[in-house]
């Protein structure tokens, strides 16, 4: 890295946990974000000020005034606009040396694979289960490292999944068949504290790192399916193991 890169990150080198290999490690991977709306919002923030060198953004929406509560990358004058769009904007001011590619298009079956090809690990902050379950599928195939965040109300829920490993659960084994159409709960819905979003996000962003340091730094083990459960009201955190299920549509035998 040149002296201004290494003066950007320098409180990053100087963690044991991570250091220069783990920095630069960070710059020579490859991160795709699906949906960049309230969880995908402060993801970026901190995946694009970790120095992940290539950030592809994956998100079909527009931004609209009820985003403004909770989705900070955005301002009124970008209503209207592409989510994915206003937030690569935001992502090449804040480090012209990220390498950024956004696709505008809603992420489904037949061009998964295609969009999430050549990822590091995905992130995945979309709000409805038929994109979930296509993320998760794809990464299975693709033998990719999946970051789920998800929240509703007043809780967050954020897991590492490896399907593609013979021991491992993915996202499927969690939520099972019945959830392949698009008719869930929305923010709309239910409602939603915006600081909740950025905790979610922001701890997502966290785990999606702990993969992409997995072997090279010292930050911790990547936690394949343990699914963290934040209770932002009381708050407290659990954890509880997605057991890897035999029968798996993705993953099982």
């Amino acid at each position: 890295m040149t002296p201004d890169r290494l003066d950007r990150f320098a409180r990053h080198i100087v963690l044991p946990e991570l250091g220069g290999a783990g920095q630069a490690r960070l710059v020579d991977t490859h991160l795709v974000l699906v949906g960049v709306g309230g969880i995908g919002n402060p993801a970026l923030q901190y995946l694009a000020g970790a120095g992940i060198g290539r950030l592809t953004l994956i998100d079909d929406d527009v931004v609209e005034a009820s985003n403004l509560q909770r989705q900070t990358l955005f301002a009124p004058a970008d209503i209207g606009r592409a989510k994915v769009v206003t937030a690569a904007e935001w992502a090449a001011r804040f480090d012209p040396a990220l390498h950024i590619v956004a696709h505008q298009t809603r992420i489904d079956g037949g061009n998964a694979a295609t969009l999430l090809a050549g990822a590091d690990v995905v992130l995945d902050g979309s709000d409805n289960f038929a994109t979930r379950l296509a993320v998760a599928d794809a990464c299975v195939a693709l033998g990719v490292p999946l970051t789920s965040a998800a929240l509703g109300r007043f809780q967050g829920q954020v897991a590492n999944f490896a399907g593609h490993l013979p021991d491992q659960s993915c996202y499927r084994c969690f939520v099972g068949d019945a959830f392949d159409a698009e008719d869930c709960d929305t923010c709309a819905d239910q409602g939603v504290l915006g600081a909740m979003v950025g905790m979610v996000g922001a701890f997502a962003a966290m785990h999606a790192i702990r993969v992409l340091l997995a072997g090279v730094a010292t930050l911790g083990d990547p936690q394949w399916g343990r699914l963290h459960v934040l209770d932002g009201l009381a708050p407290s955190l659990r954890t509880m193991r997605i057991a890897k299920d035999p029968a798996c549509g993705a993953c099982g035998a």
